[in-house]
Formats: C-alpha cells, structure tokens, sequence
C-alpha cells in the first residue's frame, strides 16, 4: 500500500478519475466533497497526503487548511487550485499548504508532487526542541518564536524557513537549496519567493534591533549568524 489519501474535491467527475487512478497506483483512498466533513476526516484519522481543492461547499479549501494548521497537524496538504486563482496560491503557502497543482493537471505531476511533499515530510524530522542564537528563542514543540523575550507572530511558512535557518545556522544556504528543503523539490516556483520571505523575517525577526542575525552572502544565499 502506497499510503492513505484523503481527497478533498467538489467536482464529481475529476474526484471519480483521480480516485481510480490513485487506487490503481496503490493508494488507500477517502474521498469526500464538502469542506466541513473534510475537516472532520483529517483531525480524526492519520494521513499520508490531503488533496484539497480550495473552492468547496460549506467551508473553503483554504479554511480546512488554516483549521488542520491550527491543531498542529503537519501532514501533507497540496492544493488544487483554479488556473487564475494567484492569490489562492499565495495564501495557501503561507496557511501551510506544501504545494498545490493548478487545474487541468497531468496525472504524472500530481503523482510526482505526492512523492516530493512525502519525501520532504519524511527525510531530516528532527525531534522538536529549542533553539537559541543570541536572544533569539524558537520553540519548536510549540512552534513559537521569541526574541528579547517578546512573541513574534509568524505564518507556518515563515516560521518553516526560519527554522531551517536556525538549524543550519553559520551555513550559506542557496535560494535553491532553501526552495528545495522547504518548499519541496518539486515546487516549481521563481528563487524570487526566497527573498520575499527572507524579507518578511527580517521585519519580523531583526528590525528594531541592533544585532541583525539574518545576513546575506552576496550572490549566493543567506544564513543565520550566531553573533556569540
């Protein structure tokens, strides 16, 4: 058995072919095409992957996300998104989402991003703990993160980067390492989105002090530097 999907689409025809083709590759699938029972199925069972379309009745796509988020559930969750909803794309990412397929999609690459999401779910799980550079606190049982002792409020997606960052710290790492080892090998998307966030964790995590601990090295990445 491949593992355990729950696929989450309204669209009776798409969800009847996708749930053939899964189970002939060998997935246990549950399907379902209402927002509220899908949030319901993913709080209750263990999931290997949720496909999750984001327009559904009763309760959107991107509200199931932020709710499976909020119980700190970390299974994979890739979005099945309409062609022209960007910002749909954009939100889900910062929500928590590990990637999304834009509709009408290959089989093949919905596969292929199942693949990746569990790959990078399953390779390098620390045990979570804290972690501490300078003044800086990332709890990572808890998914917090303090410096000066003051909370700093961070998307699931920022505080992914940033603990990437801080468990490598003293590291230079590329835009395409950081896309690959936090986004997902798979995630087609510009090295651009690295720099966007690492602009967003700087406002959050050094503006306002005077020891900066997210540095660039020109040409190449960024890194966290441990000033101690």
């Amino acid at each position: 058995m491949e593992g355990r999907v729950l696929l989450v689409e309204d669209e009776d025809k798409i969800a009847r072919v996708l749930e053939l083709e899964l189970r002939h590759e060998g997935y246990d699938v549950v399907r379902t095409d209402n927002g509220r029972e899908a949030l319901a199925l993913a709080l209750e069972r263990e999931w290997d992957v949720i496909l999750l379309d984001v327009m559904l009745p009763e309760l959107s796509g991107l509200d199931v996300l932020r709710q499976i988020r909020a119980s700190n559930r970390n299974v994979p969750v890739i979005l099945l998104t309409a062609r022209d909803s960007v910002r749909d794309k954009v939100v889900g990412l910062d929500l928590g989402a590990n990637d999304y397929v834009t509709k009408p999609f290959a089989f093949e690459e919905l596969l292929a991003r199942m693949r990746s999401v569990r790959r990078t779910a399953n390779i390098g799980q620390e045990p979570a703990e804290r972690y501490y550079i300078a003044d800086l606190c990332v709890d990572d049982a808890a998914r917090r993160v303090w410096r000066g002792g003051q909370p700093i409020e961070l998307t699931p997606r920022e505080y992914d980067l940033l603990l990437y960052m801080v468990r490598n710290a003293g590291k230079v790492l590329t835009r395409e390492q950081l896309l690959s080892d936090v986004w997902g090998y798979d995630f087609h998307g510009d090295t651009n989105l690295v720099d966007v966030y690492i602009r967003y964790l700087r406002r959050k995590i050094d503006y306002g002090h005077k020891t900066k601990l997210i540095q660039t090295s020109r040409g190449v990445g960024y890194f966290i530097d441990n000033p101690a």
